[in-house]
């Protein structure tokens, strides 16, 4: 009996879902990039499992997606393991662009689109203009002021990370990070209000991710008080830490990350700091996406019983006119929030704005 030709499409994708039952339970729902540049470092794809039975998925190789201008852009599945997800539940894919407005990029620049941009960011500045490979900046820890009653005064903070290398440079170096971090102690109750102390914490890494919510960093970091030589307390630390998150659902996520070091050379006049500081720490956040964070982290030496915490708390202002920064809540209590004075316990509250979290 000869197929009619009107039936032989039907048939054949009949044929093709038959075949592929994985494809027909796994839905791929991007995020929506806000243009080709910010799809440039990756665009988070959620594979939802809707059938009955758990499927080992990487989700499909291409998908379309418009981005918030308007730009309707081709991704790619970046290379990763491949999760296994169970019925009603969803998995997390990372995908980069290689196509835009129908055109394809060329092959030999895909490899080129999946790395971050090299190219500067001009702006006008006092001088005339400035410039940066701004993508190559990455938030470290908090960046805020804050202030308090009394004795507690200000605590400014400023910190970034700085990616020298591309994500696909050879031997692994676009895992390196570079970072510096600088805390200042205002005493805003004083008279002429000077700076009581300052902290000193540049570091260098190795940030590997494992999977999608899984990652590990291996370095070095170095704190100091910058004084002189009688007075100087230089921290050197080997530091591993590793860094989980869970999806709660509801846009919230937990993230976990302990982490143990060991200290090396000279350590200036502080020769029991690690009565103080420990050798380990352990960080909790709970945060959901746009709205509210807690975080809070302890470190601390277990056989002295001696050791710290500091408690953040961030809300974003940007429903409220365009807001650009954080209502930022900050608490510590315990030994060594300054270096200058690590053996005294201290504990202080104090509120401000946060640009980064």
């Amino acid at each position: 009996m000869t197929t009619p030709a009107a039936m032989r499409p039907f048939l054949v994708a009949l044929g093709l879902i038959a075949a592929s039952p994985a494809a027909a339970q796994v839905r791929a729902v991007p995020a929506q990039p806000e243009s080709e540049q910010a799809a440039l470092r990756g665009v988070e794809v959620f594979l939802v499992n809707e059938g009955t039975t758990p499927i080992a998925e990487a989700g499909p190789r291409q998908i379309e997606v418009t981005a918030v201008d308007g730009t309707r852009l081709v991704l790619e599945r970046a290379p990763g393991p491949t999760p296994t997800i169970a019925p009603g539940s969803f998995a997390k894919a990372r995908y980069v662009p290689v196509a835009v407005a129908g055109v394809a990029v060329p092959p030999a620049e895909q490899h080129e689109a999946a790395a971050l941009p090299s190219e500067e960011r001009v702006v006008q500045s006092s001088t005339g203009s400035s410039a940066t490979l701004a993508d190559r900046f990455e938030p470290h820890e908090p960046i805020y002021g804050a202030f308090g009653a009394g004795d507690a005064g200000a605590k400014l903070q400023m910190s970034f990370a700085f990616r020298p290398f591309s994500e696909t440079a050879p031997l692994a170096l676009g895992n390196l990070r570079f970072a510096y971090t600088q805390t200042m102690f205002w005493a805003i109750d004083e008279p002429s209000g000077p700076f009581r102390a300052t902290n000193y914490s540049p570091e260098v890494y190795a940030d590997i991710a494992v999977d999608e919510t899984t990652r590990v960093a291996l370095g070095w970091r170095h704190d100091s008080n910058g004084r002189d030589l009688s007075n100087s307390v230089d921290l050197n630390r080997i530091f591993a830490r590793a860094e989980k998150t869970f999806d709660l659902g509801g846009d919230w996520r937990l993230d976990v990350a302990p982490m143990a070091w060991f200290y090396i050379g000279r350590i200036g006049a502080a020769p029991d700091v690690a009565d103080y500081f420990g050798y380990t720490a352990l960080s909790a956040s709970i945060a959901q996406k746009d709205g509210l964070k807690l975080s809070l982290t302890g470190r601390g030496n277990f056989e002295t019983r001696r050791g710290a915490a500091e408690l953040f708390v961030s809300y974003p202002l940007t429903r409220l006119g365009g807001l650009g920064f954080y209502l930022f809540g900050q608490a510590f209590t315990g030994h060594g929030e300054a270096l200058d004075d690590y053996r005294g316990r201290d504990s202080h509250a104090r509120i401000g704005i946060a640009l980064t979290r």
